[in-house]
């Protein structure tokens, strides 16, 4: 949907073959100039995100004679044209696409194969109905404008859906790899990569491997660098962005380094990144949280769930608001994100234990159905098939919303890769490190924000690491709270932290806080809302009790206070459109 004025959109038809289909995208992205069509136009191309293929692409469809348009992307329809059903296997990076196809009166609704590109879909006697948002169902079909209640367990509990579940009732979400094939009033929906394709692979020896990876990494990062447009470049104090400065190929163009942070002082991801961008002699910027975004903080709250269908909510209004404040320097996002997930096993997708005095005692039983199993696959797949796409969507459908986000850890090479990982490699940071240090000697001396450095010794280097561990795990406590019946020493936490010189020295998004001093107004008033007292899920009694503890400090709600909000949001904001 057109959230922002900037955005261009157009709309396409196919009467003949009762298609009607419409688009946004962002000036100067991968998807801008579309509608894109061979060139007799009996084929054409709806597209959403990106696609990056090498230079021998082009070549090879040149050599068959295809006219390109060097300024566009009209190669994928010529690549259809070439590959035939084998073209949505071929794709690599974040997508969806409706590609027409006049000349056998066929169409095809695809996505990217982990998922991360949404497509939400309904079907009725009237026809199917299809859309990146579900809002866009919602304004059109009003009896879908009701909450679905295994969703909405599983929201509670996980702090998203999963499977092909969402929190609406009648839309389900198109599995990852999906090609639904809409051919003489038939549909027929299937799937063109399977996980276990890459989970068969052989385990390399660690020498092997990381000579593959390096190779590899230096390759992919080289598709993510080429751009037309200014490169922003988010760099933090850790590894995986380190990895891409290390890997960046030579003859840059022009890019924007920042960092995100809070109202005031630097966290360790904020000088390590000014050192990195330094030491790879470009400028960095400190994009901050200033006092508009506590003074305004409802609107950036309601702007959250609504760009994002709910699933990134109160607790994720920062994200928007930073990420039109990056925008200012460059309209695309080369970020580190995913890294630890898919190379190391780094996984923040745990149930959110929410107090069972919240919920309602006619809903409180739909949460034991709720299970998220880890058992019986490989880590790889986990993270790129189910934590990414499911957990993590809301933070990317937020930023998305502002700015094209690019990283090279969901690249399909790397992604294969990443299966044929000995133990050693996924275990340990030295790898990492070892080819920072080779690629780019002057990264590999500044350490990380867990104060890692390769040519440290083995005790400075542990015992750096340790202290570092500790002081993020305080610093969590600072930002987050401490649990339960611990929350009344939070006050106390913070004084220390403070005295000790590691308050915010990691985390700068402090909401436990902000609720208790700069928005408690706003959490007293939101939490009266009628919306929120006409949903059948709540302990309407706990939730009018909720906001004076966690006011007071005598306890931390702050999980409690985001899931309420969050769905008394969405019933305002896309039940009432």
């Amino acid at each position: 949907m057109k959230h922002e004025a900037f955005y261009e959109s157009g709309v396409y038809s196919a009467p003949e073959m009762h298609i009607y289909a419409g688009w946004v995208a962002h000036p100067g992205s991968f998807a801008a100039r579309q509608v894109f069509f061979n060139e007799e136009k009996d084929i054409a191309l709806i597209f959403s995100g990106e696609c990056f293929a090498g230079d021998e692409t082009y070549a090879a469809l040149k050599a068959k004679g295809h006219r390109l348009d060097e300024s566009g992307n009209d190669w994928l329809v010529h690549f259809y044209e070439e590959k035939g059903d084998q073209f949505f296997e071929k794709l690599n990076g974040p997508f969806t696409g409706l590609l027409i196809d006049k000349k056998q009166n066929r169409a095809f609704l695809f996505n990217d194969r982990y998922g991360t590109e949404r497509i939400y879909w309904h079907e009725s006697d009237e026809g199917t109905y299809f859309a990146s948002e579900a809002k866009a169902l919602l304004l059109i079909l009003p009896k879908l404008r009701a909450f679905d209640d295994v969703g909405v367990a599983q929201y509670l509990a996980l702090g998203c859906t999963i499977d092909e579940r969402t929190l609406f009732r009648g839309i389900q979400m198109l599995a990852g790899a999906s090609v639904w094939t809409f051919e003489k009033n038939r549909i027929y929906r299937g799937r063109y990569f399977s996980p276990h394709i890459w989970e068969s692979q052989s385990i390399l020896p660690a020498d092997s491997f990381e000579l593959e990876f390096q190779k590899t990494l230096k390759r992919v990062v080289a598709r993510y660098f080429s751009s037309n447009s200014t490169l922003g470049i988010s760099l933090t104090g850790g590894l995986d962005s380190r990895m891409i400065m290390a890997s960046r190929p030579d003859g840059n163009g022009r890019m924007a380094c920042y960092t995100f942070a809070g109202r005031t002082g630097e966290t360790l991801d904020a000088q390590m990144a000014a050192q990195v961008a330094s030491g790879c002699g470009l400028a960095h910027q400190v994009l901050r949280i200033d006092e508009d975004f506590l003074s305004n903080f409802k609107a950036h709250a309601d702007r959250s769930v609504y760009v994002t269908d709910g699933y990134f909510g109160v607790l994720g209004a920062h994200e928007i608001y930073l990420s039109r404040k990056a925008r200012h320097l460059a309209p695309l996002r080369l970020t580190g994100v995913f890294g630890g997930e898919i190379l190391r096993g780094v996984s923040t997708f745990k149930p959110l234990q929410l107090s069972p005095e919240l919920l309602s005692s006619d809903f409180r039983h739909n949460m034991d159905d709720v299970v998220l199993r880890r058992d019986k696959i490989s880590p790889v797949s986990f993270a790129a098939f189910k934590e990414i796409p499911w957990h993590i969507f809301g933070s990317l459908a937020a930023c998305r919303s502002q700015l094209t986000v690019r990283t090279p850890y969901l690249d399909n090479e790397l992604v294969a890769l990443a299966y044929r990982a000995p133990k050693s490699f996924r275990d340990s940071s030295l790898p990492a490190l070892r080819f920072v240090t080779n690629n780019d000697p002057v990264l590999g001396e500044i350490p990380t924000d867990m104060g890692e450095r390769l040519e440290a010794s083995a005790i400075m280097r542990v015992s750096s690491c340790l202290f570092s561990k500790l002081t993020c795990k305080l610093d969590y406590y600072n930002s987050e709270g401490l649990p339960g019946s611990l929350s009344s020493f939070d006050p106390l936490l913070r004084v220390a932290s403070s005295k000790l010189g590691i308050l915010e020295r990691h985390k700068y998004l402090t909401y436990t806080r902000w609720f208790r001093k700069e928005l408690a107004t706003y959490l007293t008033s939101a939490l009266r809302d009628r919306d929120i007292d006409e949903t059948p899920y709540w302990n309407t009694d706990f939730v009018k009790r909720m906001a004076e503890r966690h006011i007071s400090g005598t306890k931390n709600y702050t999980r409690e206070i985001n899931a309420v909000l969050t769905l008394g949001a969405v019933k305002r904001l896309l039940f009432k459109l």
